[in-house]
C-alpha cells in the first residue's frame, strides 16, 4: 500500500521573478514588513514554556491553531505564510518541526495550505510540506519529511513518510 500524493492541486505555483532561484526574490512575495514581525513572534514563540503564549502568537501571525493545542520547544511555523497553516484541536507537535506553506524551488516557488487534523500527534524533527493534510486522529513518527496526505488515524513515518499502520486501501488512493 501506497500513501496518496499530496494533492498538487492545492499549491499555486509561481514563476520565479527573474534569472535567478526564486529565493532571490522573497520581498516580491511577500511583504518584508509582515515577514520581520511573523519572523519576531514565531521565533519568541519557538522557545516559550507555556504552550498557551505559543498559540496565542502563532494566531497573532495568522496560523488557525485550534483549543488546547501544544507545540514542543522549537517548533516552527512558516514566517512567509503562516496563514497557510491550520491545526485542529488537541494536537500535539513534537520538537522541532517545521511547517511551511511555501516552498522555493529555482525556476518558481509553490504556495498552499497545510492542514492538520484533531487529535493528531506529530512526533519530533518533523517537516510538514505545503500542500498536505494530515487527518484526525493520525500519528506522524518523528524525523518524517510528511509529503503526502495521511489518512485519518493512520500512523506514517520515514522520509518520505510511509504507512506504518492503519488506514485502509480505499483511504490511500
Amino acid at each position: 500500500m501506497e500513501l496518496a500524493p499530496r494533492n498538487k492541486d492545492r499549491l499555486t505555483v509561481y514563476p520565479s521573478a527573474g534569472p535567478k532561484n526564486s529565493l532571490q526574490y522573497w520581498t516580491k512575495m511577500a511583504n518584508p514588513l509582515k515577514v520581520i514581525r511573523n519572523f519576531l513572534l514565531i521565533y519568541t514563540a519557538r522557545f516559550l514554556p507555556s504552550v498557551t503564549l505559543k498559540n496565542v502568537f502563532y494566531r497573532w501571525c495568522g496560523a488557525k491553531i485550534g483549543r488546547d493545542v501544544s507545540f514542543g520547544l522549537c517548533a516552527m511555523m512558516d514566517i512567509f505564510f503562516p496563514e497557510e497553516i491550520t491545526i485542529g484541536d488537541n494536537t500535539i507537535v513534537g520538537y522541532n518541526t517545521v511547517f511551511l506553506g511555501h516552498e522555493f524551488l529555482r525556476d518558481e516557488w509553490r504556495r498552499g495550505p497545510v492542514v492538520v487534523g484533531k487529535n493528531v500527534v506529530i512526533g519530533a524533527n518533523c517537516t510538514i510540506l505545503p500542500g498536505v493534510v494530515i487527518g484526525d486522529g493520525a500519528t506522524v513518527s518523528a524525523m518524517s519529511l510528511v509529503n503526502k496526505d495521511v489518512p485519518p488515524g493512520a500512523m506514517v513515518g520515514g522520509v518520505p513518510i510511509r504507512l506504518i499502520k492503519g488506514a485502509e486501501k480505499e483511504d490511500l488512493e
